[in-house]
């Protein structure tokens, strides 16, 4: 008998998206998201880690991914956001086991490459 090898999902990130122009837009979906049992990262207005351009995250447990989710779907005002879960491996989640609701962006993957040490140096 073949074993499965399953990966444990603990938590998703909503990665939100805004520029200079539309920060007010992206304030009101945050402002809209605190209706949720979610935990609002703080705003990053220049590129920070893999992520292309300023944003805000919002972490929430599997058990409220099919309410916030949705409700982004619905309200995101225009505004690119990316969701991941967290499973341990944040090159896989962030690309692999992403999905995006507006357009898609580059992210800088090589920062969530593992990074490698060589012993004999």
């Amino acid at each position: 008998m073949m074993k499965e090898n399953t990966i444990e999902i603990v938590g998703f990130h909503a990665h939100i998206y805004f520029n200079a122009d539309n920060r007010d837009v992206a304030a009101r979906v945050r402002e809209g998201l605190t209706q949720f049992e979610v935990k609002l990262g703080r705003w990053h207005d220049k590129p920070i880690g893999p992520h292309p351009q300023a944003m805000y995250q919002v972490a929430f447990l599997p058990s409220q991914f099919g309410k916030v989710v949705p409700w982004l779907m619905l309200h995101r005002e225009g505004l690119d956001i990316l969701v991941h879960p967290e499973t341990g491996d944040d090159l896989a989640d962030h690309t692999l086991h992403s999905l995006w609701l507006g357009q898609k962006l580059e992210l800088n993957v090589e920062f969530l490459r593992p990074r490698t040490t060589n012993a004999s140096l």
